[in-house]
């Protein structure tokens, strides 16, 4: 039997760290606990709570996240806490406990800033979609009643929705501390309402047809979705294959959320993407091209 291995990954709130594990461990549900009290079901949250810096404790199917109070730095505990979540994990103990189940899970949303000054990323606590989708006018949100919600306000300009986060990309007549606490309140209000986010009955189209690709394109969208989509999600974005032009050697793909117009997102394509896929692929690929869509 694999033992439970724990990951450290920093967010883009220096007060919050996700403990990634490579194992479920809830039956994809996602859990907030804001105090000890709230633990009853939940004894690995209970027991993180007796460490004095910890203020909230998120529990969702593949990670465990942390928010801190000011009194220490993550760098200090962050690896005692892996360990002991590690421990737990390989003792056999529950996670959570089915004694309240139906409990209904208060609704938690906090905010995570992007590489993209203009994009903002929405975590919540409980998830969202199957699939991302980006709407990027509200005549495009005929399928979305949250996007079309969102929409009302004058400032925002694209939406990007993920499993568990929204990326809001604003325009340039707000700041992001005049409308990040509105955002916040209404998606939070939206969900504990239980609303729809997408219409039962959408179908995402696919972009390619990846059952009539080449070997070649097959093995750029495998490296992409193993070592690429994480790394770009924690930013707040996606990146999806478009098209391999055998001839010229040259990859396209799709930039979609935080990504799609962000200033460094070129420097990201140039040193991250495009080199690895030519050490990953050689003398298969020569230059990798975005898609801002």
């Amino acid at each position: 039997m694999n033992k439970g291995k724990v990951n450290i990954c920093k967010t883009k709130n220096k007060f919050i760290v996700k403990f990634e594990i490579n194992e479920f461990i809830t039956n994809h549900q996602n859990y907030e606990f804001n105090n000890i009290d709230e633990t009853t079901n939940s004894p690995l949250a209970k027991e993180l709570f007796y460490y004095p810096f910890v203020k909230k404790v998120y529990v969702a199917s593949n990670f465990i996240a942390i928010e801190r109070f000011n009194i220490v730095e993550w760098e200090d505990v962050q690896d005692e806490v892996a360990k002991k979540i590690e421990n737990y994990l390989n003792q056999g103990n529950a996670i959570i406990s089915e004694i309240s189940s139906d409990k209904k899970i208060p609704i938690s949303i906090y905010s995570e800033s992007t590489p993209n000054p203009a994009a903002l990323k929405f975590v919540a606590n409980k998830k969202l979609v199957d699939f991302q989708i980006e709407f990027n006018s509200v005549d495009e949100c005929e399928n979305s009643p949250l996007a079309l919600k969102l929409f009302n306000f004058p400032f925002i300009k694209s939406i990007f929705i993920d499993e568990n986060f929204i990326s809001i990309t604003k325009n340039d007549i707000s700041s992001w501390d005049e409308i990040t606490l509105t955002i916040r309140n209404f998606i939070k209000e939206y969900l504990e309402n239980d609303n729809k986010i997408i219409s039962d009955n959408y179908k995402k189209e696919e972009v390619v047809d990846q059952e009539n690709l080449d070997e070649i394109s097959k093995e750029i969208i495998s490296i992409l979705d193993e070592y690429i989509k994480p790394a770009v999600a924690s930013d707040g974005g996606n990146i999806m294959f478009k098209s391999y032009d055998k001839t010229n050697k040259s990859v396209s793909v799709i930039l979609q959320g935080a990504c799609s117009g962000c200033p460094s997102s070129t420097i990201t394509l140039k040193n991250g993407i495009e080199t690895m896929l030519k050490q990953m692929l050689k003398g298969k690929v020569k230059v990798v091209e975005a898609i801002n869509e």
